[in-house]
């Protein structure tokens, strides 16, 4: 999915400035009018692909920084944390936003950075409260900074996948062949009553990377892509762990556990190749299972992580749900989807269901909000996972989920309708017994709703 209509005024103006010019002097360097480049500048005009190229060629200028809303997440980061219970009173609307970010995107930044720092005690540089913050959520903070996607990290995974397909075409002998190699290692598999409550050990006395007999094939693939990526990768992570700033040990521990399985999926998954698989097959989550030799979950948490600029994916969000109804991992991407706190209490959302059709994939649209002024309209693909047998990994339900809106082109939305009137309503109240947990069956529910 290529970004267009590109507004970059306040970018270019910081430019000017830099290189002391009028615009009329720019404009000359650039081959458009002093009119045009006011324009530009004011965010009237989207810059376009041949003036970007003129502003590359005649300055020292990384067309990246164009993308500056990146860091805070975009306009989707911006209105979560605008959407804050503290500013409620003021009534900021998406439009609003979205006029804030493009005008002044330096001052959205700084907006964004002192709003992280302070958390929800309003307190600047209150290090008590950070510090005592939940390493999970930390964790999920820092990630939606960077939308799931490490750029330097991706860049340097697709690289290593593509030396190693060059040097062997099947992707699982190619890394156990590195690990023997460069790093001295060998892959061994081991009885599960040898590594109870485990699924992998590193034992560098052995020199041996000991996978339990539970894990089955994919999961055997991206324990060994996680080590090489650990190893090949090392000061890359480390550098991303460090910038995230995080109080506590656990949730820097946490983060380096992310971004290592992040990497992992990048190496088993390179972007250009998944990319143009997935566009290809319109998102077909069987088929690239297929292709690149990996799991359902293991698809899906890739799908969230494609953001590169010029080269975007379609914008997922991916929670994990186990058994007993309770949210067990949240990934929001480039999604936009706010953590759904009160997503165990939505008995109509359809990864309940996944657990009576094991297996099989359900799909559903819905519309629900948390923290928002008015609930979205979204399409959801689930399917039930098995546990690897060991450390208590049991049955779960793995749901991605993108706004309806982009979801006309998916394979698994044939057949399905995507009109916001057809949409199961969730986190709002029933109508016939006004409680969000209604317990009616969904297309009951749905009726009641859409009733005069």
């Amino acid at each position: 999915m290529q970004d267009t209509n590109l507004l970059a005024g306040p970018a270019l103006r910081r430019l000017r400035k830099r290189e002391r010019l009028t615009q009329a002097a720019m404009a000359s360097l650039l081959g458009i009018s002093p009119s045009y480049l006011n324009l530009i500048e004011r965010n009237q005009r989207p810059l376009s692909a041949r003036v970007l190229v003129q502003v590359i060629e005649r300055f020292d200028f990384d067309p990246r920084s164009l993308r500056e809303d990146d860091a805070i997440g975009g306009l989707d980061g911006l209105a979560r944390r605008m959407a804050d219970k503290r500013f409620a009173d003021l009534g900021i609307d998406r439009e609003e936003v979205q006029e804030f970010l493009a005008a002044a995107p330096q001052i959205a930044a700084a907006f964004a950075r002192m709003y992280d720092a302070t958390g929800t005690s309003g307190q600047f540089g209150d290090t008590a409260q950070i510090a005592g913050e939940d390493p999970a959520a930390a964790v999920r903070r820092a990630v939606e900074r960077w939308q799931n996607h490490f750029a330097d990290l991706d860049h340097a995974a697709e690289a290593l996948a593509d030396e190693l397909r060059l040097s062997r075409g099947e992707i699982s002998a190619a890394l156990s062949e590195k690990l023997r190699e460069r790093h001295q290692l060998q892959v061994r598999i081991l009885p599960a009553e040898i590594m109870p409550g485990q699924v992998h050990r590193l034992d560098l006395h052995a020199r041996q990377l000991q996978l339990s007999e539970m894990l089955p094939g994919a999961a055997r693939r991206f324990q060994i892509a996680r080590q090489v990526a650990q190893l090949e990768m090392r000061d890359s992570i480390e550098l991303l762990v460090s910038g995230a700033n995080l109080a506590s040990p656990e949730a820097r521990d946490a983060l380096r556990e992310h971004i290592a399985d992040y990497a992992a999926g990048a190496l088993l998954l390179p972007y250009r190749r998944f990319l143009r698989a997935c566009e290809a097959t319109g998102y077909d989550l069987a088929v690239l299972q297929r292709r690149f030799a990996v799991s359902f979950d293991q698809v899906a948490v890739r799908l969230t992580t494609l953001g590169r600029v010029g080269e975007r994916g379609l914008p997922f969000f991916v929670a994990t749900i186990d058994r007993a109804g309770r949210l067990t991992h949240f990934i929001a991407g480039g999604s936009g989807a706010h953590y759904p706190l009160d997503g165990a209490r939505w008995p109509a959302w359809i990864p309940y269901a996944a657990f009576e059709r094991p297996g099989s994939v359900l799909t559903q649209a819905a519309t629900f909000g948390e923290s928002e002024g008015a609930a979205r309209h979204w399409f959801t693909i689930t399917r039930t996972v098995d546990g690897d047998g060991v450390m208590c990994s049991g049955r779960r339900a793995v749901v991605l989920g993108i706004e309806a809106r982009f979801a006309s082109d998916l394979a698994h939305a044939r057949g399905v309708s995507l009109d916001r009137l057809d949409a199961v309503p969730l986190s709002q109240p029933c109508g016939r017994c006004g409680k969000i947990e209604c317990l009616t069956p969904a297309t009951a529910r749905l009726a009641s709703v859409m009733q005069p």
